[in-house]
């Protein structure tokens, strides 16, 4: 350990990540939230698999993800750049 560090300095760290990403992740959740209130049709685009039966559903929104993974790479990729 250097002199002038304690353990818990590293503790605080994680702290402030976890409080960080929290806050980060029900921001995200807000925006979701808002987003499904004004009829944008995420979960239902063409391309999203759904299969149902009787006693059985099964629901995969393949077009949805990679819509979505397209936005956030172009976001973090614009972060990034800074």
């Amino acid at each position: 350990m250097r002199p002038g560090l304690r353990y818990t300095d590293g503790m605080s760290d994680i702290g402030k990540i976890l409080i960080v990403t929290g806050l980060a992740l029900a921001g995200l959740g807000v925006l979701f939230w808002l987003a499904g209130r004004t009829g944008l049709p995420l979960g239902s685009l063409p391309g999203d698999i759904r299969v149902e039966r009787p006693n059985f559903k099964f629901y995969f929104p393949l077009t949805t993800c990679l819509l979505l993974s397209v936005v956030l790479t172009l976001i973090f990729w614009l972060l990034h750049r800074r």
